[in-house]
């Protein structure tokens, strides 16, 4: 459940997103998304009410979400097609999305055929083929080990330089929050409200360096002390 959360995302930013367990996060995207509805309070995209699923809002999911029955190119030209969109144009969205996130060669695997890691790559090149203002992530890595993680997580953010958008980004690693975002928000309480936002003053692009810097060290301590309660905070 969440109480008084009031957030704003600009249209070239990772806003990174952790809390507890349970604490509505997942809530929170799927209301944007216009998959919820809330019971109080307003959603804007660019001005307008989110009172249902926008096209210019894409989710990426957890568990990959990808449909069994379709090819990689039929998974991630899905969107486009139920929005009639014209043959050529579908082709030519699907084969650079396909080529943006590194899958080339696939296009006529299934899903079983795909490791995790690649599964959801393909998630990825299906949100971003419709090139949307807003991309939702929805812990989109958690799904995968630990090394796969970490190259979807640079690959990720190779992807945002190379086409930057508004990208709110809920995970439940600190590090991973950090890394991704230029602002962390740290949700908290029951209801869950805004505890603090702090502003990730990292360079960008970020590589491997970045995450063994000492001002990475000092925002991911900041943030762990945020998130557990002590009385360090951010920068409301």
């Amino acid at each position: 459940m969440l109480s008084d959360v009031s957030l704003t995302v600009g249209s070239h930013e990772i806003v990174s997103v952790v809390g507890p367990s349970g604490c509505g996060k997942t809530t929170l995207l799927r209301s944007i998304a216009g998959l919820t509805r809330l019971t109080s309070g307003v959603l804007q995209l660019e001005g307008q009410p989110v009172d249902g699923p926008l096209p210019g809002v894409a989710m990426v999911f957890q568990h990959f979400a990808l449909f069994p029955w379709k090819s990689l190119w039929g998974n991630i030209a899905y969107g486009l097609k139920i929005r009639h969109y014209p043959r050529a144009e579908i082709e030519r969205r699907v084969s650079e999305a396909i080529e943006l996130v590194g899958l080339t060669g696939f296009e006529k695997s299934y899903p079983y055929q795909l490791s995790g890691g690649m599964q959801q790559r393909a998630g990825l090149a299906r949100a971003l083929v419709v090139e949307p203002r807003l991309l939702l992530m929805d812990e989109p890595f958690s799904a995968v080990d630990a090394q796969t993680r970490e190259l979807l997580q640079f690959e990720l953010l190779r992807i945002w330089d190379a086409r930057p958008t508004a990208m709110l980004f809920v995970t439940h690693s600190i590090e991973e929050a950090v890394l991704m975002g230029d602002r962390v928000i740290v949700l908290a309480g029951r209801p869950s409200h805004v505890r603090d936002v702090f502003d990730i003053d990292l360079p960008r692009p970020r590589d491997r360096t970045i995450a063994g810097s000492d001002h990475f060290v000092r925002l991911r301590n900041r943030v762990w002390a945020s998130l557990f309660g002590s009385q360090e905070g951010g920068k409301r």
